[in-house]
């Protein structure tokens, strides 16, 4: 753990079912963790029961693994250079299904490089552009694992020409994609994969076998005595080979295969079929001259388990994998270097800073922690983070920052001081206590769940800014609504709900109306997280109502009038208007894309979006919690309305958080101050004049400006044969959804579906698509973008005015809507 230089920080990352869980188990047998005859079917670090049951990976786990290289294979390590030749390996193992990506982003910020799965006959998938996305927009370096293999071999059969154009197909992709969200001067160098440089792995997680083509070209470079960096550049491409004449050419001539089928893929299929065949002299044969023997115990299975043996023996999996974890993967000590700046929100130059940059075990601690694990101790978690500077020791006071805490304000909100007790080495399931924890690692703390909710960051230096706050690639949009069946469990439900809050990256827990809601990414989120609630958490019988979808309110046009309030002392007149904001702004205010900097943003939103430039500069406030998608803007002339003018933002924030239609969130709002009269003594202008008079202001302005709602939208991807196409898309047609792209790929009889489906009408969806398709396709959903949805709230009968009335109804309000001149004054 002090070898700086000899840790990899790393996480698999993969659409679901493209086989991390499996890879990953070699990884461990290869460390010793779990036996070699486990492999590929225990999935260990599936440690949850839901997760076995399922067959499915719920949480990231994390493991460090030790290893004992070869020193034949570290010589190729360049500029990093090595300390020795034992290396840590600080593996997080995490989910691939949609609902449970925050996993995904909270193991993507300890971690420096990502193994990324793909699975050669289904290719790149919806989560895996996902995934590939959030770790390239963190800073961590890819390398790629082809997994199943053995597929194209024994269920598609495809001759080897075939497969390395299957192959080079999923790299092609793979590569469009980092070239679509990295720069080609990338501050992680060359980026790129390719088979040739060796970050490339084929193979089968499930019977364990894998290989790079360095281990190819090592076996041709003692036989032919040619460089193995040579071999390694004609293995892959556009290079034949001819065995009569023995010459290499850079076109097909009569009698040349391609080099990569002739070395690689016929050797590999020649000896999977004989092993498969149970003929164990052939298969003997051509191991021995391959330089490998097999036991007299190996000799005496049959079956897959005799193939399994043989691809072990000659092709061990883990081989390739840490091949390409080791060399092409950086250390902490290299990546610190480029990612602090986009991690550190504090000045580059601070004394945190340059520790973080150069890794330094002698400077102020700095530790972010992005999860909660549950540990043995009922209602205690251990706080699992990175250490990117100084180290942590027995009895060590620190500062403890939430993600609300500021270095500037006179206010220390959010900031606890503590003395830690001990550290802990995530081991899967397990954890094992550790003396002292050194920079560069992946470690797990206890007693810091007292002081942090799901994420903050850890420091000795007084002046320490936070770490980046966690942006997560999905939104809880599917509520439940939860209570106790027994009225004496209830401080047990309210106990069990706030260790859920804690140990969910995503979920949020609100009270509405009396009732305690719980928000999560889907449908199957939803149900994992309330059995845990039920079984884990809280460990009372509860009930659930039906999941209901969140939904915002909007404006469709300008204000028909100007709105005029006065306050309840009648000595201040506040004017406003609302009108919708432009095409795309929500969007770029949700993800934390515009500039806080006022010149900057007043010269972008003028030039993309046409504000006017005056307008722009006298933004006053976002909402809901001053960073939502709705702005207040000051469009006054000649008024000095400074001093009202936190008061004036409480007001919008109220009504933004809680519109008129149904006190749901508003989005996409824009509302103009358009004059004021304000009284000369501040006596009679208090927050509790202008208050109720600005949420006046805003809920008429936003009720004569054509108030509608938005619902949100999944993006479908489903994968099935190319008869059952018919069926999908009238199951997608029939719930308000829409096909917008088929995808046939190349060499494959399944074509992709992409499409957009309403949440509100997601509920049942999979089941009902596997009835109708007698289980051929199943689809992956994930909220995509907010709509429109058809019809007037305040047309009686509408589709909209039915929502809204469910939504009243089920929050205890009155059924009839406020109307504009019921909250407005006249002059």
């Amino acid at each position: 753990m002090r070898r700086r230089r000899n840790i990899r920080n790393i996480a698999v990352i993969a659409h679901v079912d493209h086989g991390k869980t499996t890879l990953t188990d070699s990884l461990l047998a290869r460390a010793g963790v779990i036996a070699t005859s486990q492999a590929g079917t225990k999935r260990a670090t599936d440690t949850l029961k839901a997760e076995q049951e399922k067959g499915i990976t719920i949480k990231s786990t994390a493991i460090s693994l030790y290893y004992n290289m070869d020193p034949k294979d570290i010589q190729h390590l360049g500029d990093d250079g090595y300390d020795g030749t034992g290396f840590l390996i600080n593996l997080v193992d995490s989910p691939g299904h949609v609902d449970f990506s925050p996993e995904v982003t909270a193991a993507l910020r300890l971690v420096d490089g990502a193994m990324v799965v793909v699975d050669c006959v289904s290719g790149v998938s919806v989560q895996t552009e996902t995934v590939l996305r959030q770790a390239l927009c963190e800073n961590i370096k890819p390398v790629l694992m082809m997994n199943k293999l053995d597929r194209t071999i024994f269920e598609k059969a495809l001759t080897p020409e075939e497969i390395y154009c299957t192959l080079r197909s999923v790299i092609e992709n793979v590569n469009a994609l980092i070239g679509i969200y990295c720069d080609a001067e990338s501050i992680m160098g060359d980026v790129m994969i390719d088979p040739s440089k060796g970050n490339v792995a084929f193979g089968s997680g499930l019977h364990g076998w894998g290989f790079n083509l360095r281990q190819f070209a090592r076996l041709y470079s003692s036989k032919f005595g040619i460089k193995e960096e040579k071999i390694m550049r004609r293995l892959w491409g556009n290079n034949f080979y001819s065995p009569e004449t023995r010459q290499w050419t850079k076109q097909m001539v009569d009698g040349s295969t391609r080099g990569f089928n002739f070395f690689v893929l016929e050797p590999l299929v020649k000896i999977l079929q004989a092993s498969s065949d149970n003929d164990k002299a052939l298969t003997q044969t051509l191991l021995k001259k391959l330089g490998f023997h097999l036991t007299a115990a190996d000799l005496q299975l049959q079956g897959k388990d005799f193939m399994r043996t043989v691809m072990k023996t000659w092709l061990p999996a883990a081989d390739a994998m840490l091949d390409m974890i080791v060399l092409h993967l950086p250390s902490p000590l290299t990546a610190q270097a480029y990612r602090t700046e986009s991690l550190y929100e504090g000045p580059l130059d601070d004394e945190a800073s340059l520790a973080m940059k150069s890794c330094n075990p002698e400077g102020p601690l700095m530790m972010y922690i992005a999860k909660m694990v549950p540990s043995h101790e009922k209602g205690r978690f251990y706080a699992v983070g990175r250490i990117f500077s100084g180290n942590i020791t027995h009895g060590q006071k620190v500062q403890i920052m939430g993600p609300n805490y500021s270095p500037g304000s006179a206010k220390k909100s959010d900031l606890y001081f503590h003395t830690l007790s001990r550290a802990v080495m995530m081991m899967g399931g397990s954890v094992q206590p550790i003396d002292e924890a050194v920079c560069g690692n992946i470690v797990g703390l206890t007693g810091v769940d007292k002081f942090l909710q799901k994420s903050g960051t850890i420091s000795t230096f007084s002046h320490a800014h936070n770490l980046k706050v966690l942006k997560f690639s999905v939104s809880p949009v599917v509520r439940v609504a939860v209570n106790v069946i027994h009225a004496q469990d209830l401080v047990k439900l309210v106990e069990g709900l706030r260790r859920l809050n804690k140990a969910e990256p995503l979920v949020q827990i609100s009270s509405e109306s009396g009732q305690h809601v719980v928000a999560g990414a889907g449908e199957l989120h939803l149900e994992i997280i309330l059995k845990d609630l039920e079984e884990t958490y809280a460990g009372v019988p509860i009930m659930k109502s039906d999941p209901v979808v969140k939904y915002c309110e909007t404006v469709t046009s300008d204000s028909d009038s100007v709105c005029l309030t006065k306050s309840s002392n009648k000595l201040n007149r506040i004017f406003m208007s609302a009108s919708p904001l432009p095409q795309g702004l929500s969007e770029e205010i949700d993800k934390g894309e515009l500039t806080q900097d006022l010149k900057e943003r007043a010269r972008y939103l003028a030039d993309t979006y046409n504000f006017d430039i005056n307008h722009a500069r006298k933004i006053w406030c976002f909402g809901p919690n001053t960073s939502g998608p709705n702005i207040l803007v000051d469009v006054t002339q000649g008024i000095n309305t400074s001093d009202i003018k936190d008061a004036v933002c409480a007001g919008f924030q109220w009504v933004s958080d809680e519109g008129p239609l149904c006190e749901e969130s508003m989005r996409g709002v824009r509302l103009n101050l358009r004059d004021a009269v304000i009284h000369s003594d501040p006596a009679h202008r208090g927050g509790s004049q202008i208050i109720p008079a600005t949420r006046r202001a805003v809920l008429g302005s936003v009720l004569t400006a054509s108030p509608a709602l938005v619902e949100p939208v999944y993006l479908v991807e489903t994968q099935c044969p190319v008869a059952v196409m018919g069926s999908v898309m009238s199951v997608i047609s029939r719930r308000r959804g829409c096909v917008v792209e088929e995808i046939y790929p190349p060499g494959s009889p399944l074509c992709t579906l992409k499409g957009y489906l309403p949440v509100n009408e997601a509920f049942g969806f999979p089941t009902e698509l596997m009835s109708e398709t007698s289980g051929q396709a199943f689809p992956q959903c994930s909220f995509d973008h907010w709509q429109l949805l058809p019809g007037d709230p305040l047309t009686p009968r509408s589709k909209a005015a039915e929502i809204v009335a469910t939504i009243r109804q089920r929050k205890g309000l009155p059924l009839s809507i406020q109307t504009a001149e019921s909250l407005l004054d006249k002059l």
